[in-house]
């Protein structure tokens, strides 16, 4: 979310935390549709940006709540396939995002078996909603995440995560 804030010059911390936010109450609240309208809640009370909450809200199709700001379109595109892209790079030899390109992201896109519980319609419709073309969506949030991928356990340095 940082990464798209600095290329439509937004605030990457207003986007930041919409990105870090978005899913908080998923544990608690798997189903909808509590998630996300339970984790809105806890987020008025604490007094987070409307901005932020709205996007939030959003970025659930069943909640109602239309993508109108492009934060609110940038948190939808970005959500599903980060997961998924994140997903590919695990099982990438070295388990890293180098390299990792659009046309095997689309290809994995295509096999119903592979991170199944990500919703194929949401990543082309955010892309679509967001203005962007898929490919151009998908390497953007490659070369996002490669940027921080130390901290996303992505560099290829990190030790296979237990069975």
């Amino acid at each position: 979310m940082c990464a798209y804030a600095g290329r439509y010059g937004e605030d990457p911390d207003v986007w930041g935390v919409a990105g870090m936010l978005h899913d908080f109450d998923y544990e608690m609240h798997p189903r909808a549709p509590a998630h996300p309208m339970k984790g809105a809640e806890i987020l008025i009370a604490r007094g987070v940006a409307p901005e932020i909450v709205h996007a939030i809200l959003a970025h659930a199709d069943y909640s109602g709540v239309p993508r109108v700001s492009l934060l609110d379109r940038a948190l939808y595109a970005c959500d599903e396939l980060t997961g998924f892209v994140h997903a590919c790079a695990l099982v990438r030899p070295g388990r890293s995002l180098t390299g990792l390109e659009p046309a095997s992201v689309r290809k994995k896109l295509r096999d119903k078996a592979f991170a199944r519980t990500v919703n194929r319609d949401d990543v082309y419709r955010g892309a679509e909603e967001l203005g962007v073309d898929l490919d151009e969506h998908i390497a953007f949030v490659v070369a996002a995440l490669a940027r921080v991928a130390n901290d996303v356990g992505l560099s290829g340095t990190t030790a296979p995560m237990p069975a």
